[in-house]
Formats: C-alpha cells, sequence, structure tokens
C-alpha cells in the first residue's frame, strides 16, 4: 500500500476533532518481513538525503514529537533515524523547566537547542508541553511564576499559540524547515502497552506509575491537543497526525513524511567554482605522481 502523507496533514485553520482522526489504518505493509524491506528503503533514502543537507549546509530541519504517554515517541525516533550520521542529527527531551529555566519566557529553553544549518534537531516532547500538560494542570501555570498572569487563563493559551505561530514562521523564513507529528494513540490502545510493560520484566524500566495517574486526564488532554493542533497547523509548519495503534505501520507513515519533506528541499550538492576545480586538479596530479 502506498503511503500518501497528506492524508495525515491537519490543514492550516482547520477545527480538529480527534475522534475523526483514525489511530489504526489498514496496515501499509503484507508482512513484518515486507515493513522491515520499506523501513530499510526509507532509512536508506532519509540517511542519503541527511548528507546532502549537511553538504549543502542552506537548510536546519527541526522535527517534533507530541503524544499521549506509550504512543511510541521513543521507538519512532530510533527506528526511523537509525541510520542517520550521529554527527548530523541531535534528539532533546524536555521535561519539566528547572527554576533557572522559569525565569525566561516558556520558548527559552527550547530555542537554545534548535538545530544549525545542514543538521537535524528531534524534539521529544517540546514547547508545546507548553500548552498541553500546563493547560491540563493549571497548576502548573500558577506556579511559573509569570508576572501578571491574567485571570482568565484561556486568553494564556491564545497568547502562547500565537507566540509558537510566530516564532515557526521567523523559524521557516530562516531556512528551518519544521515537521510537527503527534502520534495518535488510542485509550485502549494505551491500557495494552501499559500491561505489556508490566508483565515483561524485560520493560519494568519503561513502565511509570504516573503515567498510568496522567492517564485518568485522559479527555482533557484530548481536548488540548484538538485546540493546540487546529490553532498552530499552518501551511509551513503542519502538523501530522499519525495513527499509533500499529507501530509499524506508524513508523512508516514517520520515515515517509521526513523523506517526503526534505525532498521537498530540492537540495543539490554544492558545486565547485572555477579555482576550486583548479585546486582539485593540481592535488590530483600530485596524488597520481
Amino acid at each position: 500500500m502506498k503511503i500518501s502523507t497528506t492524508d495525515f496533514r491537519v490543514d492550516a485553520g482547520a477545527r480538529v476533532d480527534l475522534g475523526k482522526w483514525p489511530t489504526r489504518i489498514a496496515p501499509v505493509c503484507a508482512s513484518t518481513g515486507d515493513y522491515q524491506k520499506r523501513l530499510a528503503r526509507h532509512v536508506a533514502h532519509l540517511s542519503a538525503l541527511q548528507q546532502l543537507l549537511f553538504a549543502s549546509n542552506r537548510y536546519a530541519v527541526l522535527v517534533i514529537f507530541q503524544a499521549m504517554d506509550a504512543a511510541g515517541k521513543d521507538g519512532a525516533i530510533r527506528h526511523v533515524m537509525s541510520g542517520v550520521n550521529p554527527q548530523g542529527c541531535q534528539v532533546f527531551s524536555f521535561k519539566h523547566p528547572s527554576p533557572a529555566e522559569l525565569q525566561h519566557d516558556f520558548l527559552w529553553r527550547t530555542t537554545r537547542d534548535l538545530p544549525e544549518r545542514g543538521r537535524i534537531g528531534i524534539f521529544n516532547r517540546s514547547y508545546y508541553e507548553e500548552v498541553l500538560i500546563v493547560r491540563v494542570h493549571p497548576e502548573i501555570l500558577r506556579g511559573e511564576g509569570i508576572p501578571g498572569l491574567p485571570k482568565n487563563e484561556n486568553s494564556v493559551w491564545r497568547d502562547r499559540y500565537r507566540s509558537i505561530v510566530n516564532l515557526e514562521a521567523h523559524l521557516h523564513l530562516n531556512q528551518t524547515k519544521i515537521i510537527k507529528i503527534f502520534l495518535h494513540l488510542s485509550r485502549d490502545e494505551q491500557r495494552k502497552r501499559f500491561i505489556e510493560r508490566i508483565d515483561d520484566p524485560r520493560k519494568h524500566w519503561k513502565f511509570n506509575i504516573a503515567d498510568v495517574e496522567e492517564s485518568r486526564f485522559w479527555p482533557a488532554y484530548i481536548e488540548a491537543y484538538e485546540a493546540c493542533l487546529g490553532a498552530t497547523s499552518t501551511r509551513e509548519a503542519p502538523w501530522y497526525v499519525v495513527p499509533a495503534d500499529d507501530k509499524q505501520t506508524s513508523r512508516l507513515i514517520v520515515s515517509k513524511i521526513i523523506v517526503d519533506t526534505l525532498e521537498g528541499l530540492k537540495m543539490t550538492p554544492p558545486e565547485s567554482d572555477a579555482e576550486r576545480r583548479r585546486q582539485l586538479l593540481s592535488v590530483r596530479a600530485q596524488l597520481v605522481r
């Protein structure tokens, strides 16, 4: 089955109802062997594109992953980016901000880790946490010590959406391509994965009791994601809602989104000028001798 990434893209300004977006679709590969072959092709293609990205040194690429707990962010990053040169790719995870970070605006701590030109940066969670978990738990917002915090907290989210859209527009104008992926997991599949982590001693390290407690706020998180996706998906930096109940299908879609985006940059290898070519020919002659 051919993957069309536009099927998963949130149109700019669209109203998002996640109940209408599938968490599982028909498998895009016939077997596990087929999946492994297709993923290997995507990874090899991505590796070649990453080398071209580095060589051309014109663009930076930022990939943002957001999802509910157990949706497979770590696995998607590990499998999809497995063939990329580590020198050209960095992964950052963002937990609760430190006291020093809280003394700055909510975007500050993540902008420090934006990728350089020629590199791919991956945010495993991101500044979007400030309009997701903080919206679900407004006590976090009140604990951030923001001076002049308005009584109507809804205005805070509108202001933060605007700040995010403006930041991403600025990055786009300055040659940073942004890919935003929401791994859309069903509540039932999350429960199954939690049970698997408990039943398999090799996965105990993955299990966090706090994640189960947080799942009680599922409806509030869905509402927060719907508002966020609708407010911040733009033509230059769209959101992709990727069905995540089937890990293999999810990883193939994610890899195709990244490959398609990099291909869309129309990169070419840097060309040598006449002086550079003369230098190279001179060095070649010396090597031949």
